[in-house]
C-alpha cells in the first residue's frame, strides 16, 4: 500500500514540475517575442507593433488594454493571460 502512494506522489511532484518548466518556457517565450515586436525599443507595443509582431495579441488589444493607454506592456500581457488561464472552462 505504501508503495501505491509513494508512487502517486512522485507522480504528481514530476506533473507540477513538468508545469512549472512549461510556464517558465513559455514566459522566456513570451518575453522575446514581446521584445521582437517592440521594434522601437521603448517597452510598450502600439497597435500597429502587436498587428505586425504579436498578431494573437492585436486581436485582444483592447481587451488587454484595460486602461486605455493606447499601448500594451510585457505586464498587461501576463496579467491578461494569467486572468484567462484562472477563467474556468465553459
Amino acid at each position: 500500500m505504501t508503495r501505491p502512494i509513494r508512487l502517486a506522489t512522485l507522480l504528481a511532484i514530476s506533473l507540477a514540475a513538468s508545469a512549472a518548466f512549461a510556464q517558465g518556457a513559455g514566459l522566456q517565450q513570451l518575453q522575446a517575442r514581446f521584445a521582437a515586436a517592440d521594434t522601437d525599443h521603448d517597452g510598450k507595443l502600439t497597435p500597429a507593433e502587436a498587428r505586425a509582431g504579436m498578431p494573437r495579441v492585436a486581436q485582444h488589444f483592447a481587451e488587454i488594454d484595460t486602461d486605455h493607454k493606447g499601448y500594451l506592456t510585457l505586464d498587461d500581457i501576463e496579467r491578461f493571460l494569467a486572468a484567462r488561464r484562472a477563467r474556468p472552462a465553459p
